[in-house]
């Protein structure tokens, strides 16, 4: 196993702690002790709290692209890949035991604070909602639906799952959504 670059240590030990404990509740010195680093290391590569906050999304968001192409590697159409991303939002909740999104939480912990973030985050939904427009205009383009209106209906179902689940401790929401998005995608 390679050994894991300082940098990489200290973004990973950030990242772990901001999502389970926020944002605003980790200190750099709790940082600096868990990532088991001297606190130059931490101001050699990041300057401030709000500069590993910054790393912290663009992980999470690689990971989360990356993840998902792998999680639907296998399936093919465009109607399996929406059903794809209900299950990859699904096994999300599932392996955080439903703690919930990552950016969800952040822009409501720190939101018109920090505009840098709230745009991140801003971007980042965008981003999944553009994947789901493609996804779902490619399978409009045959039926004769609206894009734009089955994009915006699957993307508030899957974050109103999120949202749910993440309350309620339990995926029941993600199964609604799914017989929902079925009757829109016949």
């Amino acid at each position: 196993m390679k050994k894991e670059k300082v940098q990489e240590r200290i973004i990973r030990v950030a990242s772990d702690l901001f999502y389970r404990q926020g944002f605003n509740s980790t200190g750099i010195n709790q940082i600096i002790a868990e990532a088991d680093i001297a606190i130059g290391s931490l101001y050699n590569h990041f300057s401030s709290k709000n500069d590993l906050l910054q790393a912290y999304l663009a992980k999470e968001e690689f990971e989360w692209f990356k993840g998902f192409e792998e999680h639907s590697a296998k399936v093919a159409g465009p109607r399996e890949k929406i059903f794809s991303l209900i299950d990859y939002r699904k096994k999300l909740q599932l392996s955080s035991k439903f703690a919930g999104c990552h950016f969800i939480k952040i822009v409501s912990e720190v939101g018109d604070s920090s505009p840098a973030v709230s745009d991140f985050v801003k971007q980042h939904k965008q981003k999944q909602k553009e994947m789901i427009r493609k996804l779902a205009g490619d399978y409009a383009e045959n039926k004769n639906m609206d894009a734009d209106l089955l994009t915006e209906n699957i993307f508030l179902l899957i974050e109103g799952a999120v949202v749910t689940s993440t309350i309620n401790k339990n995926t029941d929401s993600f199964e609604q959504i799914q017989k929902m998005i079925e009757v829109q995608l016949p």
